[in-house]
């Protein structure tokens, strides 16, 4: 790295004067701010010293200083506009600037005068991902996975990773890592194609290996760092992280994710703290204003959220991801002068996919808002269609898991556990599908002087994960099979590993808390067997409202069921018959709150729904809408105001577009609050 910037010397051979610059340059990783400053003091006696201006401009990008670090490299560039260093460093300030069509530009250059510069292929591929270049983007992408492994068979397994083909990825990796086991690089890799699969539990085993061969893998460790925190350990996850930034200090990466694993923890001011301190250094990246959004609104401080999203598209119009934020808040409105520049910004040819995806949602939503329904839905459609090629690769088939469970979650299974698992009382589960009102039977309870709310917590999920690998890796379908052949001590085992897992969660001293993740439903079988004295919820609500209100809903490269009607219909029916079928062998163990019966008398329900939590009548929970606590879901800002009635029935304004999902729901949707016999 030092010769890069001391090399460019031809105008003296002084040896201090080199080794002075050798010295700022082997400080940029570790002190941007340290070399930044020695660059200046030596450009304030050599002012011309173009190394010494590369070398400043360098470290003012490392350090966050983007502004200042693009005065010093853009005219810079003019002087040598055929050094690819200097271009190739100009790129990544435009990139990180949101400027990416001046970085495609920079950054072809680069490479076009140093071939093998795999850091510049990188970040164009990046540059021209975001212009929607797509073709470049993954041409570039494949040269520098070329330029950066060091086996022919490891770039084999790198551009089926960037072909999104993981299954050949994962087949080639292993091949080489069999044959050759210390290898890290491909340990790396794989973790990775199980990261994308969202198989976290195998990810971790995978980098947990790898770095007990490369402790000093920075890369590895922060994706481990990452595993962790969708594993939802997020106290690990910070552990991990603070080793990084003790010899990366200023890497805005290791920062951002550090500040999410933060808010996961319930940690929210030491987040928005960071937030504050990168968003200070780097004012000018979009993406920082829409994460510093979404965690703002979290506490419930709305205006600073919008502030924040109108700040990202500020800087960067065609920023999709701004607009479906301001969307997705709800209780918020877009003028006629928003709608008309949403409709100029997505009708670009060259915004990136997931912009125009996130456009046809928040256009949706702009349009529904004004009583333009037809137009409205067919936005919904043309965003559905669009985010169900970037969906998860792997999602399983709902009638498939429905007749699994079913077949190993008999009476005879239960009785013959009954007594296993940790006879801790803690957990309430809210358990459903996404918009069904689980968030509002969330905070009523958390309004409890008992019961203390905290998240859509993951751990169980993984849990279920894991087990439906554990007797084959690449089959998750062996759940729930798999408890089958589990004993009474492993049971016992899980249950407390879910308690471990979950009481980073837990702020206070209440004896309840809530574990919020709508998809536990399929984990209701799981639950009763390690944890049997936890209560459950179903929070049911009428199913063209659920349903619509998912279809509506761009919930970004996940279930992908919810992207088409028939899918969807077909989904909410499977859940039905599963719940259906868990009322017949653990009969009034789950228990049922129906939306429409909450919004036409709150205080019978909630007193029901207290009296099966085993709990007092309370005031404060019929005053859950003056509830402070953080709220990390899309009804955020719905759960912070009273009930009204009249969007009980919102669904009928897209009814005549409903066709495919009412006939997928069938007699589901007749029975509704009942079940079909």
């Amino acid at each position: 790295m030092a010769s890069l910037f001391v090399q460019s010397d031809t105008s003296t051979k002084n040896r201090s004067v080199r080794t002075s610059l050798a010295d700022a340059a082997n400080l940029l990783k570790p002190r941007p701010d340290l070399a930044a400053e020695k660059a200046r003091q030596f450009l304030a006696e050599n002012p011309d010293h173009l190394g010494a201006r590369l070398l400043l401009g360098t470290a003012l990008r490392l350090k966050g200083n983007l502004a200042e670090a693009h005065t010093v490299l853009e005219p810079l560039s003019a002087v040598q506009p055929d050094n690819p260093q200097v271009l190739c460093e100009l790129g990544l300030v435009q990139s990180a600037l949101s400027d990416f069509q001046n970085a495609a530009l920079s950054l072809s250059n680069a490479v076009a005068l140093d071939p093998k510069n795999a850091l510049a292929w990188r970040a164009l591929g990046s540059a021209r991902t975001e212009i929607g270049d797509t073709v470049g983007a993954n041409e570039a992408s494949i040269r520098h996975i070329e330029l950066s492994l060091p086996h022919p068979q490891l770039v084999q397994a790198g551009i089926a990773m960037q072909l999104d083909d993981m299954d050949s990825a994962e087949k080639i990796l292993r091949e080489y890592i069999k044959k050759t086991p210390q290898a890290p690089i491909a340990l790396r890799m794989l973790a990775k194609v199980a990261s994308k699969q969202r198989l976290y539990d195998n990810a971790e085993g995978v980098l947990a290996r790898c770095l007990g061969i490369a402790p000093d893998f920075d890369a590895a460790r922060r994706d481990y760092a990452e595993v962790l925190y969708h594993l939802g350990r997020s106290a690990e996850c910070v552990a991990q992280l603070d080793g990084l930034l003790r010899r990366d200090p200023f890497n805005v990466g290791y920062r951002l994710l550090r500040a999410s694993a933060l808010s996961q923890a319930g940690e929210h001011s030491q987040a928005v703290k960071i937030y504050d301190e990168v968003l200070l250094g780097q004012p000018g990246l979009p993406m920082f204003w829409v994460i510093y959004g979404d965690t703002t609104r979290a506490v419930g401080r709305t205006a600073d959220s919008i502030a924040a999203y109108r700040k990202a598209i500020s800087l960067r119009p065609s920023f999709g991801a701004a607009y479906w934020s301001l969307a997705s808040l709800k209780t918020y409105s877009f003028s006629p002068e928003d709608i008309e520049t949403m409709r100029t910004q997505s009708a670009r040819t060259d915004i990136s996919e997931e912009d125009r995806i996130h456009f046809a949602f928040a256009l949706g939503k702009a349009l529904e808002d004004i009583g333009k329904f037809e137009e409205a839905f067919v936005h919904y459609e043309k965003g559905n269609a669009l985010s169900r090629n970037l969906t998860i690769r792997f999602e399983e088939d709902s009638t498939e898991f429905l007749n699994r469970a079913k077949a190993v979650f008999t009476p005879g299974f239960f009785a013959s556990h009954s007594g296993s698992g940790s006879t801790a009382p803690d957990p309430i589960f809210i358990v459903g599908l996404p918009r069904s009102g689980s968030t509002l039977v969330e905070q009523i309870l958390s309004s409890h002087s008992q019961v203390e709310g905290t998240a859509e917590l993951p751990a169980l999920f993984e849990m279920a994960v894991r087990l439906g690998g554990a007797l084959d890796p690449n089959d998750p379908r062996a759940y729930p099979q798999v408890l089958t052949t589990l004993d009474r001590s492993r049971f016992r085992a899980l249950g407390e590993e879910y308690l471990s897992r979950t009481r980073i969660q837990r702020k206070t001293d209440r004896p309840f808390f809530i574990d919020k993740l709508p998809v536990n439903f399929r984990q209701i079988g799981l639950i009763q067997l390690i944890l049997p004295n936890a209560k459950i919820i179903d929070a049911r609500r009428h199913p063209l409202a659920t349903t619509l209100s998912c279809y509506t809903h761009y919930f970004v490269r996940a279930h992908r069921y919810a992207t088409k009607q028939e899918d969807l219909g077909r989904y909410y029916s499977d859940y039905v018959a599963l719940m259906t079928h868990y009322d017949a062998v653990l009969p009034g163990r789950v228990h049922r709150v129906i939306y429409e019966n909450v919004v036409q008398d709150i205080e019978s329900e909630v007193r029901k729904l207290l009296e099966y939590c085993g709990l007092p009548f309370e005031e404060g929970c019929l005053r859950y809408y003056e509830n402070d606590r953080t709220v990390r879901t899309v009804s955020s800002e719905q759960v912070r105001l009273p009930i009204f009635k009249d969007g009980v029935d919102h669904w009928r304004n897209f009814e005549p577009w409903l066709g495919p999902l009412k006939e997928a729901l069938g007699p589901v949707l007749d029975a509704y609050p009942d079940v079909p016999g």
